[in-house]
């Protein structure tokens, strides 16, 4: 692999790794914003990745709930599924459902 080849690979990977870090911002804030937990929600689609480094990073970004701006659900959804996190998304759209009864309640 030329150096030229080698830069542009690590360009993309970095690229990727930036996209993937605000996806998690993304669902971080949209939890504060919320009232949920980020962590407990993440162990339970995740129960063997506890203590994820670059998921404590992204909550140490995320503003109190009357400072963030409003996330659709289907905004963090669609994140969310872009990157392949199905079983988080799965909870988050548990949460969602559970969240919906009781406003109608």
């Amino acid at each position: 692999m030329s150096s030229a080849d080698k830069t542009m690979e690590d360009r993309i990977v970095d690229s990727y790794r930036q996209d993937e870090d605000m996806m998690i911002l993304v669902f971080a804030q949209w939890c504060v914003n919320q009232g949920l937990d980020p962590l407990s929600l993440y162990e339970k689609a995740y129960p063997d990745q506890a203590g994820n480094e670059r998921l404590s990073r992204g909550l140490a970004l995320t503003v109190p709930k009357e400072e963030a701006g409003e996330i659709p659900d289907s905004t963090v959804m669609g994140v969310l599924s872009l990157f392949g996190n199905d079983d988080l998304a799965a909870v988050v759209a548990e949460a969602i459902m559970l969240r919906d009864r009781l406003d109608k309640s």
